[in-house]
C-alpha cells in the first residue's frame, strides 16, 4: 500500500502575491528555461511552511519588499508541459493580496530574478516579455474586479512544525 501512496500524482504548490500601488503592479522578470519571462512574484511551498510565510518568504527573496498579505485573491489550478523537457507540471497556485514596504536597500534578488517593476495594466498586456503562465494576468483581473476572501480562511496546524507522529495500533 505504501507504494501506491508513493506513487499518487500530486500537483505542485504555489503561492503568489499580488501588490497594487497607484493602479500599478509589482512584477518580475526572470529567466527560466524559456527564456526571459515576466510574472507575478511567485514560487514553491517549502515543507514545513504555511501558505502566508510561503507567499511572506517569495515576496521578500524575489523583490527585496516586505509583504503583508490581506486577503486570499483566489486558489488556481494550470498545466503546463514543457516540450524541451518533456516535464508535465500541475500547479495549484493559491495568491494573496497585499501590502509590501519599499524594498530594502542592498538585498539581493532571488537567483532568475532580473528586476522587479512597477506596471499598469495595459503595460503588463502588452510588455514585451512573454507572461510565464497565464496565471499572471489572472490574478490581476481577479484583483481589479474586487475579488477578495478573507485572509483566515487560511489556516496552518502547528503539526506544520511538530508533526503529529500516527503509531500502528499495538
Amino acid at each position: 500500500m505504501s507504494s501506491l501512496l508513493n506513487d499518487r500524482w500530486r500537483p505542485s504548490v504555489t503561492v503568489a502575491g499580488v501588490a497594487e500601488r497607484d493602479g500599478r503592479f509589482l512584477l518580475v522578470e526572470e529567466l527560466t528555461s524559456e527564456g526571459l519571462r515576466l510574472n507575478n512574484p511567485a514560487g514553491h511551498l517549502e515543507p514545513g511552511e504555511s501558505l502566508i510565510d510561503a507567499v511572506c518568504r517569495e515576496m521578500l527573496e524575489e523583490t527585496a519588499c516586505r509583504f503583508t498579505p490581506t486577503a486570499l485573491l483566489g486558489v488556481y489550478l494550470s498545466r503546463f508541459h514543457r516540450a524541451a523537457t518533456g516535464e508535465d507540471v500541475t500547479y495549484l497556485r493559491f495568491a494573496f493580496a497585499g501590502d509590501v514596504s519599499e524594498p530594502e536597500p542592498g538585498r539581493a534578488l532571488d537567483e532568475g530574478i532580473v528586476r522587479a517593476l512597477w506596471l499598469a495594466p495595459d503595460e503588463i498586456r502588452t510588455h514585451a516579455t512573454p507572461h510565464r503562465s497565464p496565471l499572471l494576468w489572472r490574478c490581476i483581473e481577479d484583483h481589479l474586479a474586487g475579488r477578495r476572501f478573507p485572509i483566515d480562511l487560511v489556516w496552518a496546524d502547528p503539526s506544520l512544525l511538530e508533526p503529529i507522529v500516527l503509531r500502528p495500533d499495538r
